[in-house]
């Protein structure tokens, strides 16, 4: 079955919803430019009142890659998604550093850039419409891919079921679609995972 993440969790109540929902993963953004970030000291927090069978991913952008290995090293996150420039090279040094999946977030707007996902060495790739748009992209664009993939972009309740069905992916991403008015709706989350679920 599809697994689920909901991405951009920064309060104690999303913590309380997620733990509700039990979705597979949960991501913590610590981006700064991000209007869903959280600090080191808030995650840690916030990851204590996490169900232990969900996974924290930590969501950087560019990071030095000591602070992304710092905190999966203290267990405030379990895996690492990287959604900036990173390359392999990057993606090496961490691996060098720590021993925890690692997520690669690309934008989809040509075949070019599923031929560059196709050759990540990160464990995962994510397939993006862009950073946090709410767009779709050209789905057809995934057809014949070989690896597993976390889809994004432009994924909501309303829309989840029938792209899970189509497309099959590791798992489906969302983030703004699972608010209402900027914070996080334990309705839209719920209904969400019960579109994948059901």
């Amino acid at each position: 079955m599809t697994k689920i993440k909901m991405c951009g969790l920064s309060r104690t109540e999303d913590i309380k919803f997620a733990n509700m929902i039990m979705p597979e993963f949960v991501g913590f953004v610590f981006y700064e430019k991000s209007s869903r970030y959280v600090d080191p000291v808030t995650a840690a927090e916030l990851r204590w009142e996490l169900d232990y069978r969900i996974a924290a991913v930590g969501v950087f952008v560019d990071a030095p890659v000591s602070f992304a290995a710092d905190l999966a090293r203290r267990e405030v996150i379990d895996a690492v998604q990287l959604h900036g420039s990173e390359n392999n090279e990057y993606i090496a040094k961490l691996r060098s550093m720590v021993d925890v999946p690692i997520i690669q977030a690309f934008r989809v707007s040509s075949p070019y850039d599923i031929e560059s996902a196709v050759i990540s060495d990160a464990d995962f790739i994510l397939l993006d419409s862009g950073t946090g748009t709410g767009k779709t992209f050209d789905h057809s664009l995934i057809k014949g891919l070989n690896r597993p993939y976390f889809l994004a972009g432009g994924i909501t309740p309303e829309n989840v079921r029938e792209a899970a069905e189509k497309l099959h992916p590791y798992a489906v991403d969302a983030s703004s679609s699972l608010e209402i008015d900027g914070v996080k709706s334990f309705e839209r989350m719920k209904a969400f995972a019960e579109a994948v679920r059901n």
